[in-house]
């Protein structure tokens, strides 16, 4: 038998600690039984205790702390011990001591000398699952907690607590009991009462190549014939090849940090003269087919939360409909206005982000009012060219949630978005500009696999800072455009 751990859940309102090492190590252990319960017996005996640690102290009066050495009369009053210093030779001895007394080690990052592990832990009110790879793998073990975190959902402590009254009020045996709560459960796991969630990634793709060759088919049927069209492919403008390359850009930065594209073609557009509701036109027909690819390869990777998605599609689709049609009808009027708004709003959360970035934890917060965040996203996206990413992105990320998760499901919702917007200007004003249109879309879709691949790599605080870092370029840009 490869793995021979027995998990055990402890009761730590009497169990004390002894953590020995004040570093990061030290760190990250009482911070690890603290989220387990606040008022644990812990004791920290170093011969420097860093400032987060100290800090950490200050705030849990319970904690003792010794700034000396260890001695083995530290060992009286421990139960536990966490060996957490960064001199081998001084855990192979902190763990002889303790053993002589018969007191369990755990030794940080040195398997050999552990009597115990600290596992990745999920916490979801009285749901708790411990995760352990036997001590070979530790990021797999936080990976798989980061998973269940976001799988599990928040409110699951109210099934518990039901399922706990209905067992304290049955009066029936044992067995009986677990009969009941049975049949109750059943319809759970029936297959005519679980709906068959919706395949997202057959969807998205069918809804790409329809419009594909909807496009290339208006465009070839009504506007060129073969002599034409082959004379068109000679004559192909040098702005194609550049815009293949913007796309190819936009859309990387786009699918791994959740924003940019519709900046970077933007600027990029304004550069050949084109107007604003051409460029918001030609930006979103082409981001339809690049967020469309990019949302089915991080539905495919697994980085896409259902119940988020949800509301932010449809209040997204809504207010992209309406952003299109009033930059349609209305022209430049409220140019100045939007983009004092947008820009406002993004270089706050802007600077939001670099600070979050630079903390040691953020705490995870709830998302409330995702439906008027998306419907101001799509709005101001569809109105003004870019936003989605700006306002969508930084939002959810300024809450704590795990960027790979925020960037796959605002990405998957940008695909609807911008197809509402593409339609709608595609139905009033045409298609205008082609060849920037097609090197948008083939650039973007060369770029859309590999940008979801690298979201789910890119570190938390990586992530933030770019995040923060193109919201503030977004923001100083559309400032200086307005003096």
């Amino acid at each position: 038998m490869s793995n021979t751990l027995f998990p055990v859940f402890l009761k730590t309102e009497t169990a004390r600690f002894l953590i020995v090492g004040g570093g990061n190590v030290g760190l990250e252990k009482t911070e690890t039984l603290l989220r387990q319960n606040p008022d644990v017996n812990i004791t920290v005996v170093a011969t420097q205790i860093f400032p987060e640690l100290a800090e950490v102290i200050s705030r849990h009066p319970q904690i003792q702390y010794h700034e000396r050495p260890f001695e083995e009369a530290d060992l009286e009053a421990a139960d536990f011990v966490i060996a957490a210093t960064n001199n081998r030779a001084v855990n192979a001895v902190i763990k002889q001591q303790a053993n002589a007394r018969h007191i369990l080690v755990n030794a940080a990052d040195q398997p050999e000398l552990c009597d115990f592990y600290l596992g990745s832990i999920v916490n979801k009110g009285s749901l708790k699952i411990a995760i352990s790879t036997n001590g070979k793998s530790p990021v797999l073990a936080r990976r798989m907690r980061e998973h269940l975190e976001e799988a599990i959902p928040d409110d699951i402590n109210v099934s518990i607590d039901n399922l706990n009254a209905f067992r304290n009020k049955h009066k029936g045996s044992f067995q009986e009991k677990v009969a009941d709560l049975n049949k109750i459960t059943q319809t759970l796991s029936s297959n005519k009462s679980v709906k068959k969630p919706r395949n997202y990634q057959k969807l998205v793709l069918e809804i790409s190549l329809l419009f594909a060759v909807f496009f290339i088919g208006y465009g070839i049927s009504t506007v060129l014939s073969f002599n034409e069209l082959k004379e068109h492919v000679i004559a192909i403008p040098n702005e194609f090849y550049a815009m293949l390359l913007v796309g190819f850009i936009a859309q990387l930065v786009d699918g791994a940090v959740g924003l940019g594209y519709g900046v970077t073609c933007a600027v990029s557009m304004m550069m050949f003269g084109v107007n604003l509701p051409s460029i918001s036109g030609s930006i979103h027909t082409a981001e339809m087919f690049s967020s469309g690819v990019s949302g089915y390869s991080h539905y495919k990777f697994g980085n896409v939360n259902k119940k988020l998605l949800f509301w932010l599609i449809i209040p997204g689709v809504i207010g992209s409909f309406l952003g299109a049609s009033l930059l349609i009808y209305l022209g430049n009027t409220y140019e100045i206005v939007t983009y004092a708004i947008l820009s406002s709003y993004t270089l706050i959360i802007g600077i939001r982000l670099i600070i979050i970035a630079f903390r040691k934890k953020q705490p995870k917060g709830k998302v409330k009012r995702a439906g008027l965040l998306g419907f101001s996203g799509g709005f101001l996206d569809a109105f003004s060219g870019g936003g989605w990413g700006p306002i969508v992105t930084s939002s959810l990320l300024a809450k704590g949630r795990k960027s790979s998760y925020v960037v796959g499901t605002v990405s998957l919702a940008e695909f609807f978005v911008t197809l509402t917007a593409a339609i709608t200007f595609f139905a009033s004003l045409g298609v205008s500009h082609w060849y920037i249109v097609v090197g948008l879309i083939v650039g973007g879709i060369a770029a859309a696999p590999l940008a979801a691949k690298l979201a789910g790599k890119l570190p938390q605080k990586a992530a933030l800072l770019a995040v923060a870092f193109l919201v503030i370029v977004f923001s100083v840009r559309i400032f200086l455009k307005m003096i």
